[in-house]
């Protein structure tokens, strides 16, 4: 496991504020030299414990204008089953993430849809045809007033 101290804490927590600044605008915001901090950027690199960089996406600017969480209980719970469930989401762009979850359901989606029309379509043609599905659970996103996903 990686020894993170306070400075790698800072810089963490810079990069996913804003990972498009520069190791200038990032050494002065946590004041450590601009060497010492492209060194520790590229060793958290190294170690794996910054895994990449994204762009964050405005939803509405791409024609998203519906956002759910759902939870999703399978029938069986085997390894079949499973696996079949995580391709058949795999292949849906709708499908934004997907986590195997323990708890009364095996699954939590992140669903984003142009409209509920959409979200419909999806949830009966694509989810509700699965036979390993046992019951969809939707719970749509009104705001996200704290959202650090990158």
């Amino acid at each position: 496991m990686t020894k993170i101290d306070a400075t790698d804490q800072k810089i963490l927590r810079e990069l996913t504020r804003d990972a498009k600044q520069s190791n200038l605008e990032l050494a002065a915001r946590i004041n450590l030299s601009p060497s010492a901090t492209l060194r520790r950027v590229q060793e958290l690199e190294r170690q794996g414990v910054i895994k990449g960089y994204r762009a964050v996406l405005d939803p509405a600017a791409l024609g998203v204008g519906f956002i759910a969480y759902v939870t999703v209980g399978l029938n069986t719970h085997s390894k079949a089953a499973q696996e079949a469930f995580e391709r058949a989401v795999a292949r849906a762009p709708q499908v934004s993430e997907c986590h195997n979850i323990t708890g009364t359901v095996e699954y939590l989606l992140r669903v984003e849809a142009t409209d509920l029309a959409a979200y419909k379509h999806w949830h009966t043609d694509v989810m509700g045809v699965l036979p390993q599905v046992r019951a969809i659970t939707t719970y749509v996103v009104m705001g996200s007033p704290k959202d650090l996903r990158a």
